[in-house]
């Protein structure tokens, strides 16, 4: 099983230097590959109508006598800028490389296409980002959970016209929570000097994608305690905080609260957030009976919601029922029963491992060799004396136990972790991106593990993220 690792050498990092000089769109200058060096001349009381200025000797030339330039007063400084003067030599090396002229790029159209890297070495040389750009900038950053580069275009933010502005600091909250870095969102939310509603609800909602579903409640008090009215996006925020802390009973209070005390009348969004939190904590009667309630007809939504709860939990019956009623709601969708289910494709685990300021590429093609197999050995007898046993039912492979409990010990995620582990300072997060689900198994050992080396493991599989310290994982062990 290959395991593909990310990091970023520090030799390799970007840099940004500051606007200097005057500069137009997409271009760029810089000092000339010679010595030079400034000619200041003893003030005189006769004033002169030229005086030197500076000399440069070329360094190719060993005897050649330095040449001398004089301020001129001219009308066009721009001229001045550019080394435009039609008296000089074409041979003069300042006239021949003083100025480079990027070409015209679109940089909203790199967004589009993800090549958020080439944009911000665009940026960085000088081409200039407007409102949009930025915005896309970010908006790619977090829908590709780059956080490296995510960070890279916040440190342009700063430096932009646009640091203040409330929906880019909401965006930068995105970003960072798309990312996992809820440490990160809540610094921009806390330093933002003014606020609209949405970035409270995004904050909220961020928490709750984050399975930190209590940090996302504490949000929802903070905002009464600011005076600040709750409307219906507010309690959308808080049922899906609700679902991520498994807090059944106060989701329900705040579902009654809406009306009594509000006078918000729940829409589907709200009965559906509801439905989450019943059906995470495992409460599938109170859910369909609460769906059989609403005042409307229930959407294909409510009911795909409650046909994938049942089929979590275990309820076959309930399963098929949820499952006939949205293929009456959504014909669209498809019956196990009538269309036969195309066969899966095979996929490969790939992880990435991001680390601050790294960025390489790792593969395991040889399985049981190299420092990251014997990282994972080493930590597998740790986990063993702290309790560890592993759950062969996640290994389907018709083998014996000893082989399955093997196959189990290196699995990609694992490997991610003790690559990261070697290669990386002590008590550093790692974050791990992996592209299929994480096996109850692992989740297990994970948890394990974040005690034994005093990390905080940050994972994000296809479904959510698992933020796993200190023995326990954000998710409340529902995954």
């Amino acid at each position: 099983m290959a395991s593909m690792v990310h990091l970023q050498h520090p030799r390799n990092q970007m840099t940004f230097p500051p606007s200097a000089g005057p500069r137009t769109a997409n271009k760029i200058s810089y000092s000339p590959p010679f010595s030079c060096s400034l000619k200041i001349s003893p003030p005189s009381r006769k004033r002169s109508k030229l005086k030197p200025l500076c000399s440069y000797a070329d360094s190719k030339a060993n005897n050649s006598p330095a040449k001398v330039y004089r301020r001129q007063k001219r009308k066009n400084p721009q001229k001045d800028w550019k080394f435009s003067n039609n008296n000089q030599n074409d041979n003069d090396p300042l006239r021949r490389i003083s100025t480079i002229v990027l070409p015209t790029v679109d940089l909203m159209s790199l967004c589009k296409e993800g090549k958020i890297k080439e944009a911000l070495e665009y940026v960085g040389q000088g081409a200039f980002a407007d409102y949009g750009v930025f915005g896309a900038l970010l908006d790619s950053c977090g829908s590709l959970k780059l956080l490296d580069m995510g960070k890279r275009v916040h440190e342009l933010l700063k430096q932009s016209p646009f640091a203040g502005d409330i929906e880019m600091n909401n965006k930068l909250i995105r970003m960072y929570g798309k990312c996992g870095c809820m440490g990160d969102a809540r610094r921009v939310f806390d330093r933002m000097r003014e606020r609209n509603m949405g970035s409270w609800h995004l904050l909220m909602s961020e928490y709750a994608e984050n399975w930190q579903g209590e940090n996302g409640l504490m949000m929802f008090e903070e905002m009464k305690k600011e005076g600040l009215h709750p409307d219906k996006e507010t309690f959308v925020a808080v049922f899906a905080a609700c679902s991520s802390a498994g807090a059944v009973e106060e989701g329900l209070l705040h579902f009654e609260a809406m009306r009594s005390e509000y006078g918000i009348a729940p829409g589907i969004d709200h009965y559906l957030g509801v439905i989450h939190v019943l059906g995470n904590a495992g409460h599938l009667r109170e859910a369909e009976e609460l769906i059989q309630r609403m005042p409307f007809e229930p959407t294909a939504e409510v009911w795909r919601a409650l046909r994938n709860y049942a089929r979590i939990h275990g309820d076959i019956e309930l399963e098929d029922r949820a499952e006939e009623l949205l293929v009456a709601v959504d014909s669209s969708e498809p019956n196990a029963d009538i269309i036969p289910l195309p066969q899966r494709k095979k996929q490969s685990a790939t992880n990435m491992l991001e680390e601050k300021n790294r960025l390489a590429e790792y593969r395991c093609t040889e399985p049981y060799r190299g420092e990251g197999y014997q990282m994972v050995k080493g930590l597998n007898g740790q986990m063993r004396e702290a309790g560890y046993v592993p759950d062969t039912r996640y290994v389907l492979h018709d083998i014996d136990e000893e082989a399955k409990e093997q196959a189990l010990l290196y699995h990609s995620e694992r490997l991610a972790i003790a690559y990261g582990l070697i290669s990386t300072p002590a008590r550093q997060t790692l974050r791990i991106m992996k592209n299929l689900r994480i096996c109850g198994d692992c989740h297990n050992a994970i948890k394990i593990m974040s005690r034994i080396v005093g990390r905080e493991l940050i994972i994000r599989d296809n479904k959510r993220f698992h933020h796993f310290k200190d023995g326990k994982c954000s998710c409340g062990d529902y995954w």
